[in-house]
């Protein structure tokens, strides 16, 4: 998983550009989390009872994107995905879906959250 952190001071806003099929890992830090630290240290909380409890699946929901980690895995994904109706696997939405779900190492998912951190702390 790569990703970029873009910061444009003139605005005050930060932006996370993720690689090709981890768009909604992006979109959930940027929006869900962003700078806010409050939100940031309950990812972190998270963090560390799932890799206490790694049979347990944790989740937190946000208001448009979920984290749910279980195990050595991370799901990032819409609610809408988890919520809605059941498409045709053929469907025209199986492009659409591919960048509303991502999984990733819980490894990589920390380094990607501690990184985040660094960058929202360096002027």
């Amino acid at each position: 998983m790569e990703f970029e952190f873009i910061r444009n001071t003139l605005m005050g806003e930060y932006y996370v550009k993720s690689s090709m099929g981890h768009e909604i890992v992006g979109r959930w830090l940027q929006e869900e989390i962003g700078k806010d630290w409050h939100k940031i240290d309950r990812v972190d909380q998270l963090l560390d009872k799932a890799r206490r409890e790694p049979q347990h699946e944790h989740i937190l929901e946000g208001k448009e994107i979920t984290l749910n980690v279980q195990g050595d895995e991370v799901i990032v994904q819409e609610n809408v995905l988890a919520h809605g109706a059941e498409l045709d696997s053929d469907s025209e939405f199986d492009f659409y879906d591919s960048e509303s779900t991502a999984s990733c190492g819980l490894e990589d998912f920390e380094l990607m959250i501690e990184q985040w951190k660094e960058f929202l702390t360096t002027k």
